[in-house]
């Protein structure tokens, strides 16, 4: 199974919360920044105020199967960092991956549909 990359230090985040663009929807919040690189990167942030150990890794994997699923479809070259909203706790993934979308769309970062 092919990995992609994650946002891992602390600095790139910060990086990107203070340079980068944000959008929010009722369930999530994204930032993004465009990169020199050819790659996207993302990164994940749940607080505790979202739920439990299990609610937050559970919304993780949510996210980050949505971004696999639609990694294809998105401009390469950007960090993106996707922040839970405590609203997300128990939505199902079809829910989750539509907040991804829009605010993909919001963002541009879609690539055409052809």
């Amino acid at each position: 199974m092919k990995r992609f990359h994650s946002i891992k230090k602390n600095s790139d985040y910060q990086k990107v919360y203070k340079n980068g663009i944000s959008y929010a929807n009722k369930y999530l919040v994204m930032y993004v920044l465009e990169t020199d690189g050819d790659d996207i990167r993302i990164g994940i942030s749940v607080s505790k105020r979202v739920g439990n150990s299990v609610v937050r890794h559970r919304f993780t994997r949510l996210v980050r199967e949505s971004f696999r699923l639609n990694r294809d479809r998105l401009k390469s070259g950007r960090d993106i960092i996707v922040v839970a909203r405590a609203a997300a706790k128990d939505k199902s993934f079809d829910r989750i991956e539509r907040a991804f979308l829009h605010l993909c769309g919001l963002h541009n970062i879609l690539k055409e549909s052809k």
